[in-house]
């Protein structure tokens, strides 16, 4: 059985070997028939590409002419289309040209597009040098462009002067803010009953508060200036700037310098300004204030508008024909102010100085606006010099009138002790000058570094200083030393109620006002001392009594106290010629202050009435009981009250008592 399962086993190994190697022999057949395929396939392709080979070379000459052929024809497409162009350009040229032959009077915007195609055309052709026409072209393209810019400039100047007009005054009124605005008639107008018949130039020191509106006048109607733009533009393109710039100045700058002249701006020298009385100069600055003030805010301010607007995008030539225009009246306004600054100082001519000043101060931002740029900076620095000058000249008539009240040589006295007219004058022009104390503070400001409050303060107390001292020499003039004391309680009084009722308190400060108050009074005890004492002498007891005994009478007409009848008699005779004197001098002695005055004649009443009373009561009964005593015991002391009353009242000697 074992032998038989081992023979069955190795049947089965040999079929599996018989299969494996009949399939090993169909593959190799396989691949031996698949390799003859591809050696077939190869040799029919090599067939091709030999057959294709040549094929291309039979064709290639075909190829060739082909190629020629569609060149030949993109050439002439190229060829017909720069044609096309040359041909257009010369089209778009005779329309440009025929535009141009009529003029930019009738249609300025189709002119202004036919030079426009012109300079495309002349760029064109400038680009296309190849052609051979092109040179001749571009000479008639130029010459063209030549005449239609000539054309232009015309066309500029013509519309340029249509619209430009001098503005009348009244125009120019209704564009200042309601406040400083006219009444009646022309500024310029000297013969007019109303003073400029604008607002005074003095006191309007919020005129360039922010508040204040001006409104420009419109010079160029808005629809125009699009139009000069456009010319402008092309001039400038075309490399005309100067002709641009020249027409601009010829029309605008007599049509500003009209406008002024209608306001009443003249032409003024420094002789002119000289030979002024100061009545007529006074009211020609206070013109001016107003001349500058509309110049600038209005005038100046619309013709740099209308340059910006015009030549919108040509900075250089906005500020040149800004500059060329306005030139000569900024210089025709500035010479006046000048004339005024180098003038001969004198004291009236500060307050207009300042006002002067003030004006240049106030316009200085605006100045500095609108004449920005290179070619304004002769302009602008013009008008920060007579700032400048007007700033010294000031400065230095303040000097002065310091020097002149100390120096004060009048010597017209008063002579009833009142308020002298320098310490009048003196006090009213510190208190006018307090109504330019910002003023006062920037002008201080312009030559030294500090607080211009302290310099204010310096400046004041220097003048009340000179004024004081001149006061103490004039008061020097008066014999009757009572007289002087009077004098100068007067003045002082005057000088400290002023300062007291004015700004100048604050800046003064109260120490100088106590100060000067105690000067008052010890003035007004000095005056009682020396006026009285003699006549409260005649009063006195000292020299009438003698030792004891009673008030009874004795027959030699002495009192048991020893006091002579006849003594006493001449000391009321005494008192009563020395109290008429005092009266009929004293009550042409002024005391104008009424407070003062009052405030005297109780100082002396308090000290007179008494001891009137005091030695009548003691003495009179020695007066009564003998002959006329009316004749000693003249007045009583209610009479002696009532006369008080009349004294430092001012009057004239032959003015009937009261």
């Amino acid at each position: 059985m074992g032998i038989l399962s081992r023979n069955k086993g190795g049947e089965g190994g040999i079929v599996a070997v018989d299969m494996l190697s009949e399939r090993a022999t169909m593959m190799r057949e396989s691949v031996q028939k698949s390799q003859s395929i591809t050696d077939n396939m190869v040799s029919i392709l090599g067939s091709f590409d030999h057959r294709l080979s040549a094929l291309e070379t039979a064709m290639r000459p075909t190829q060739i002419r082909t190629h020629a052929i569609r060149k030949a024809h993109e050439n002439i497409d190229r060829t017909l289309k720069a044609a096309d162009v040359i041909l257009s350009q010369f089209d778009l040229s005779r329309q440009a040209e025929a535009k141009i032959l009529k003029g930019p009077h009738e249609d300025l915007e189709s002119y202004l597009e036919a030079i426009e195609q012109l300079r495309n055309n002349i760029r064109f052709f400038n680009n296309n040098k190849s052609f051979k026409s092109s040179d001749g072209v571009l000479n008639n393209a130029n010459s063209l462009l030549a005449k239609a810019i000539s054309k232009l400039e015309d066309e500029f100047k013509q519309l340029l002067s249509s619209y430009s007009k001098p503005v009348e005054p009244e125009r120019l009124f209704e564009c200042l803010p309601t406040s400083m605005r006219p009444s009646t008639g022309s500024p310029g107008d000297q013969d007019s009953s109303s003073k400029n018949h604008l607002p005074s130039s003095h006191g309007e020191h919020n005129h360039g508060t922010d508040d204040t509106v001006y409104t420009p006048p419109t010079l160029i109607p808005p629809r125009i200036l699009p139009l000069l733009h456009d010319l402008s533009q092309q001039m400038v393109q075309a490399g005309h700037q100067q002709q641009l710039v020249k027409i601009y100045r010829d029309v605008r700058f007599h049509v500003l310098e009209e406008s002024l002249r209608k306001l009443g701006v003249e032409k003024l020298s420094k002789d002119d300004v000289q030979k002024m009385q100061w009545e007529v100069l006074e009211f020609k600055i206070g013109n001016w204030i107003h001349y500058m003030r509309i110049a600038v805010k209005l005038l100046f301010a619309a013709e740099r508008k209308v340059c910006d607007q015009m030549f919108e995008g040509f900075e250089q030539i906005k500020d040149q024909c800004f500059a060329d225009v306005t030139t000569g009246s900024v210089a025709m306004l500035l010479s006046f102010g000048d004339a005024i600054a180098k003038s001969k100082r004198s004291p009236e001519k500060l307050f207009v100085l300042l006002d002067m000043y003030e004006i240049m101060r106030e316009l200085h931002s605006e100045i500095e606006l609108l004449f920005r740029g290179k070619s304004c900076n002769e302009i602008r620095e013009s008008a920060f010099g007579l700032s400048k000058r007007l700033a010294q000249t000031a400065q230095e008539t303040f000097r002065d009138f310091e020097e002149a009240v100390e120096k004060d040589a009048t010597k017209t006295a008063v002579s009833d002790g009142t308020v002298h007219p320098l310490t009048s004058y003196v006090i009213n022009y510190v208190k006018f000058l307090f109504d330019y104390q910002s003023t006062l503070k920037q002008l201080f400001q312009e030559f030294e570094n500090g607080d211009s409050n302290s310099q204010l303060a310096a400046v004041t107390m220097r003048i009340m200083q000179a004024l004081q001292t001149n006061l103490d020499g004039k008061s020097k003039q008066y014999k009757d030393p009572s007289l002087t004391n009077l004098f100068l309680m007067n003045n002082i009084h005057y000088m400290v109620r002023s300062v007291r009722r004015s700004e100048a308190k604050d800046l003064l400060g109260d120490d100088w006002v106590q100060r000067h108050r105690r000067v008052v009074q010890q003035h007004a005890n000095q005056y009682k001392r020396i006026a009285w004492a003699k006549i409260l002498q005649c009063l006195s007891i000292q020299g009438l009594t003698s030792s004891g005994g009673s008030n009874s009478m004795g027959v030699d007409g002495q009192n048991s106290s020893g006091v002579s009848r006849p003594l006493v008699k001449e000391r009321l005779k005494t008192f009563n010629v020395q109290f008429e004197d005092l009266h009929q001098r004293q009550s042409q002695w002024t005391v104008p202050d009424t407070e003062l005055r009052e405030s005297l004649r109780l100082a002396v009443a308090e000290v007179l009435l008494p001891a009137y009373r005091s030695f009548i009561k003691r003495f009179g009964p020695m007066v009564e009981s003998g002959k006329n005593p009316q004749k000693y015991i003249r007045y009583s002391a209610e009479d002696l009250e009532r006369m008080l009353g009349e004294f430092f009242e001012g009057k004239t000697l032959n003015e009937p008592k009261r």
